[in-house]
């Protein structure tokens, strides 16, 4: 007898496992059982599984009987004539959904010219295997599995035109690039998502070679003259929000420009750009520190007498300005209210960002690289017809992630480029390279891509052949502008003294423990005392019991808490955060005792 468990929980036994499973597939399939239910026979354990719960990942594969699909030509232009619907094809048994288990007792061929009489199923397209981002990857089954999904990874984070209302809308953190194409590789699903309605890349001349290294380690090198015609050109908008709070005692924030009288004015400079309504105009050219949206609110404690002498009480500075690093101009101000019919200011902010050093651009198959050099169109290589390209690539990044893709996309953009037409190159199903190659001979170039360069400084031909070709690039929204950050002094923490944490409040970098070790290592002693300076401080400590001793300014005297008047107090130099784990040692009933020692 074998075991039948539904759910994880065994029900029953059954005599034949072979058709109690076949006819709970037929019964599904008819339509007497619901379609989530799923059945796997484990002939090792003779126990058959039924499962029927939630949260399964199920696929749908087209039915197979006797080498045959089920799913026909009549099906198909029925389909296409509207006249049936998916859920039609599931109803009459045509295709039906596996979990994981229920696959292991199947044999699925993945194009209809590879059935036999052993196939249960037959997959509806290969690329049903991929989620919508990786669908986008050209000749992706030439990709090792990593790097096919880096390179959807990396799609998402492309620039492009995101949404086309961008204009009207206040989104956070948003770029859009300038001049988006539609790819000449592309794949089926680049028409099926409707692509040319948000590209997000551009079609460029790439040469496979390397350039006085500085394209080693992944990094790429870019034609100046190719950004100043508008390769990787992008904006990046983020906007500032203002509100006219409502507080307790009918007090409330006020948007307006700051008069001076009142506590945290900054300066008539800051305040230059606000217009009598306390707003910035639009085209405003603002950088860190100024004023987009003045704002005053009342005092943070009132006391009991204030209260009720809301005159006396003068109001705090309480603008919007500008953080550390920001700039830009000033794109779109709106002015409207939230659900409390609070008064809601929004200010956008725009920056165009023109590609620099340090700024990451990817192919689609997830070679990703930031830009290492900048070349003036003069000194970049030729090829023998004129033609110089836009970005350099450099050849190390192929033979140890083996994306033969990012080769073959290169040789196809190159073809379609030259024929004028868009070349499919779906996953399983694009054009084959034998085709692209004879294609390429016949326009008069070599058919496995390469082509005689020169040197642009020397005008000597390479002894090499040179790989070039159309490609795809992308420009990723990871900007050196966004990122870089430097600080000598600066904000410091008020528990700790040490300096603040992140970009956006000026903070420092930090040296920890382990960066520590590599100082040490090195014997850069002088450099390693340096950097922990940043929360020094003097203390008073008693001699003759160790605990930290007060020092009052008033009287200039030091005494200690313990001991009193009469002992020897030294002042000590020692890091704050050091003395704040004393205090709380103390707050625990600990006793830290420090014993001095003369530094002579």
């Amino acid at each position: 007898m074998t075991e039948v468990f539904l759910n994880g929980k065994f029900t029953g036994e059954v005599e034949d496992a072979a058709s109690f499973v076949n006819s709970i597939k037929e019964e599904r399939r008819a339509g007497s059982i619901n379609d989530a239910v799923n059945v796997y026979y484990d002939e090792k354990s003779d126990d058959v599984f039924i499962e029927s719960s939630k949260g399964r990942a199920r696929r749908p594969l087209i039915i197979v009987r006797d080498g045959q699909p089920l799913l026909t030509e009549k099906h198909l232009k029925q389909l296409e004539r509207n006249e049936i619907s998916w859920s039609d094809l599931i109803k009459q048994g045509i295709v039906e959904y596996l979990d994981a288990a229920e696959e292991e007792n199947t044999l699925v061929a993945f194009f209809d010219n590879e059935l036999t009489q052993e196939h249960t199923h037959l997959e509806i397209t290969p690329m049903a295997m991929f989620g919508f981002a990786t669908s986008l990857v050209p000749y992706g089954n030439f990709n090792q599995s990593t790097r096919l999904n880096a390179g959807s990874k990396n799609q998402k984070q492309a620039l492009g035109l995101y949404a086309a209302n961008y204009s009207v809308r206040m989104d956070m953190d948003v770029n859009t690039l300038h001049y988006p194409h539609v790819p000449i590789v592309k794949t089926i699903m680049h028409d099926i998502g409707d692509y040319d309605k948000h590209p997000a890349g551009q079609n460029i001349v790439v040469a496979v070679m390397s350039y006085k290294g500085y394209n080693m380690e992944d990094a790429i090198i870019i034609n100046k003259a190719s950004i100043e015609r508008g390769f990787g050109r992008s904006t990046y908008f983020r906007p500032s929000v203002a509100e006219e709070l409502r507080y307790s005692g009918g007090l409330i924030d006020q948007i307006s420009i700051p008069d001076k009288d009142v506590k945290g004015y900054k300066s008539e400079r800051d305040y230059r750009f606000l217009e009598d309504d306390g707003i910035i105009f639009p085209e405003a050219k603002v950088e860190e520190g100024d004023v987009i949206i003045g704002k005053t609110s009342p005092p943070r404690f009132l006391s009991s007498l204030e209260e009720y002498n809301l005159t006396a009480g003068t109001r705090r500075e309480s603008s919007v300005s500008l953080k550390h690093g920001e700039r830009g101009v000033v794109d779109f101000v709106l002015l409207t209210e939230n659900e409390e019919g609070n008064k809601l200011v929004q200010s956008r902010l725009r920056d165009q960002r023109i590609p620099e050093i340090g700024d990451k651009f990817t192919s689609r198959h997830g070679q990703k690289g930031v830009v290492g050099l900048i070349v003036p169109q003069t000194d970049m290589p030729f090829s023998e017809s004129g033609i110089t390209p836009d970005l350099i690539f450099s050849p190390h990044g192929i033979p140890s992630r083996m994306t033969i893709s990012h080769l073959i996309e290169i040789l196809a953009g190159k073809t379609g480029a030259l024929s004028g037409r868009f070349i499919n190159g779906t996953t399983f199903d694009a054009e084959p390279e034998e085709k692209l190659r004879e294609e390429l001979k016949g326009l008069g170039f070599r058919e496995n891509g390469v082509e005689s360069f020169y040197n642009g400084i020397t005008g000597e031909r390479f002894h090499a052949q040179i790989f070039v070709g159309n490609m795809y690039y992308l420009k990723l929204k990871h900007l050196v502008a966004n990122k870089m950050h430097s600080r000598a002094r600066g904000p410091i923490q008020l528990l700790t003294r040490q300096p603040t944490e992140g970009r956006a409040k000026e903070g420092g970098l930090r040296l920890g423990e382990m960066e520590k070790d590599t100082f040490v290592a090195h014997g850069a002693s002088l450099l390693l005392k340096e950097r922990f300076d940043s929360d020094k401080t003097t203390v008073p400590v008693c001699e003759s019991c160790g605990i930290i001793a007060i020092k009052d300014d008033y009287k200039n005297r030091s005494y200690c808490p313990i001991c009193g008047d009469n002992v020897e107090i030294n002042d000590v130099e020692l890091s704050y955060a050091f003395k704040l784990i004393l205090d709380e040692f103390k707050s625990m009933g600990v006793y830290p005792k420090m014993q001095l020692e003369n530094k002579y």
